[in-house]
């Protein structure tokens, strides 16, 4: 592949940030998920909200959106995306102990909001983490990816064996 073919970088090279200022603007949406595996103790007491540092879901869930919102910040050449939704919900499982964090963003918009769905998704997981740590420090945050995105040129993407 040669270097005009990389969508970050120009003619000579150089890192550049995309001029999305000639696309149409599409309803955009995005859904990602990240997996926290825990200890059968640590998710009776997260399920109970009996943690020392409190609610771990609640938090998780606005810590989430903020980083949604923020996630142009962080990500370098990631685009500010006016965002009309955001949301984090969590699907608590007993076997195997585990949060699976799902985060859904839209927007309408002239680029994707699938980084926003991806940080979203990370920081509610490490939120749970935080609020978990004093109970237990082995926690494992894995499997963060895209689950859905639909808008734009390039259409909708389904991940394999994600219903929506």
């Amino acid at each position: 592949m040669t270097r005009h073919h990389f969508s970050h970088m120009d003619a000579q090279g150089n890192v550049t940030m995309v001029d999305v200022g000639e696309k149409p603007e599409t309803r955009r949406k995005a859904v990602a998920e990240a997996v926290v595996d825990l200890a059968p103790a640590t998710l009776e007491l997260l399920k109970k909200s009996a943690l020392p540092k409190g609610d771990a879901l609640t938090c998780a869930k606005i810590g989430g959106i903020m980083a949604a919102k923020r996630t142009s910040d962080l990500i370098p050449l990631c685009h500010p995306v006016n965002l009309v939704f955001a949301d984090i919900n969590f699907e608590v499982h007993d076997n195997p102990p585990q949060v699976r964090v799902k985060a859904e963003i839209r927007a309408t918009g002239v680029t994707g909001v699938e980084m926003e769905a991806i940080v979203a998704a990370q920081t509610a997981a490490a939120i749970i983490y935080d609020m978990c740590k004093a109970f237990q420090r082995d926690i494992v945050i894995s499997r963060v990816r895209l689950l859905h995105k639909s808008g734009g040129e390039s259409g909708e993407f389904i991940a394999p064996g994600w219903k929506k």
